[in-house]
């Protein structure tokens, strides 16, 4: 008793110091991701300090003017009221030498880059931490399930040889274990056995198989092709327009949710994210989870084409047309034929005369459907597939007369 006491004491302290060290490990990966944390907020912070002090400069510069202007309307005023007309006259012509110059505002805006990319740096580093995480929890669960898949016998299930594959190491073992037995079968070993049997039996159907797995994520897209657009609201996602990847004939209006073409417009500034082949613009949001759905308003739907993308997509070149790579997927009108482009893939659709187009993107179950809002059959096109990066809600226009608007959703 004293040794097992002795024992169990020692196993306390052992769990203690592990524990403790565990926590040391834990507060350093911590205080990594609060640093970085504070790195990203940093960025954001200063940037909107630099905003803020450019606009204070501009508050104080029309502080002035309007002093400037309330002293001219003073002057003015004390003016009218001379009784003398001599004098009024001096005055007046003292006045019209006074000239005002309109005060200039500048253009004053929150570097969409910075933002966007450090908001993008907390997202990957997200995504590294929870596939690590994951990793380790399936690497975990691997090795807990080796035990139980190993004792099956092939004579208990001569169906189950196909599921999965098998260790080439334990399917010999068993040969070599098997004749010894039929020689020699003892009470012990039927009974060791029969065990083996049931924990293999209980260990079989730990995950679906692949056609049930396909069922499940077609009824879950049937599902949302059921649900009424009220329904589909609850994931409304209001876009904007990032001008740091619009093509420089692009014009962005209405608060960067529409979009035409201008030949005459001088062009945006340089930057690595622009279009520059092709009139194409990107959504500002990026979605890497869930399930958001959006709205654009066609105005002009003769060359036009409206989808998603993942954010590494080509900026110029043949590939950086939306569709005709694998980092896309669209669907487009050219004049009066309406198609769907994924991989330079074409699919020919029948035609609708919906001018507003609902999105739906199921980022988890990995589907993309188009619809035609308003109209009773209102499926145009759906895909599915496995996103493997955040996607971006993406544009493209040809024709000078086409206009795509996006539609504010009430969240």
């Amino acid at each position: 008793m004293s040794t097992v006491k002795t024992k169990q004491n020692q196993s306390a302290e052992t769990a203690s110091r592990k524990k403790e060290l565990i926590r040391k490990e834990f507060s350093e990966v911590k205080a990594v991701i609060e640093e970085r944390e504070n790195e990203i907020m940093k960025a954001i912070t200063e940037e909107e300090k630099r905003v803020w002090n450019k606009f204070d400069y501009i508050y104080g510069v029309l502080g002035n003017k309007k002093n400037e202007i309330q002293s001219l309307k003073d002057q003015i005023e004390m003016a009218l009221t001379e009784s003398d007309d001599i004098l009024f006259l001096k005055r007046a012509t003292a006045l019209q030498r006074t000239s005002t110059k309109e005060a200039f505002v500048p253009v004053v805006e929150m570097d969409q880059n910075i933002v966007h990319s450090t908001y993008q740096s907390a997202i990957t580093l997200k995504d590294i931490v929870k596939l690590s995480v994951i990793q380790s929890r399936e690497k975990k669960e691997e090795v807990a399930a080796k035990p139980v898949k190993i004792p099956v016998l092939p004579a208990a299930h001569p169906n189950k040889a196909t599921v999965g594959k098998k260790p080439p190491g334990p399917h010999q073992t068993r040969k070599d274990k098997t004749a010894p037995q039929a020689q020699v079968p003892s009470q012990g070993e039927t009974d060791t056995t029969k065990e083996k049997k049931k924990a293999a039996k209980v260990a079989l159907p730990a995950t679906p198989s692949a056609p049930a797995a396909a069922a499940a994520a077609k009824e879950l897209m049937d599902s949302f092709l059921k649900k009424p657009r009220e329904e589909l609201l609850q994931y409304a996602a209001n876009i904007t327009l990032d001008y740091n990847t619009a093509h420089n004939t692009v014009v962005l209006a209405d608060n960067y949710t529409r979009m035409s073409i201008s030949d005459t417009f001088p062009g945006h500034r340089q930057h690595p994210q622009r279009f520059t082949d092709y009139r194409q613009v990107l959504g500002f949001q990026c979605f890497k989870r869930g399930v958001h759905y959006w709205e654009v308003e066609l105005q002009r739907s003769s060359f036009c084409g409206l989808g998603v993308c993942y954010g590494s997509m080509e900026r110029q070149g043949p590939q950086s047309r939306l569709g005709r790579n694998c980092r896309s997927w669209c669907i487009e009108w050219l004049n009066s034929k309406l198609s769907s482009w994924h991989n330079d893939v074409e699919k020919c659709l029948p035609n609708t005369k919906a001018t507003k187009i609902g999105v739906l993107l199921h980022c988890d179950a990995g589907f993309l459907i188009f619809m035609a809002v308003g109209e009773k059959n209102n499926l145009i096109y759906k895909f599915k597939t496995q996103f493997t990066e955040a996607l971006y809600p993406a544009f493209w226009l040809f024709s000078s007369d086409a206009v795509l608007s996006l539609c504010h959703m009430k969240e």
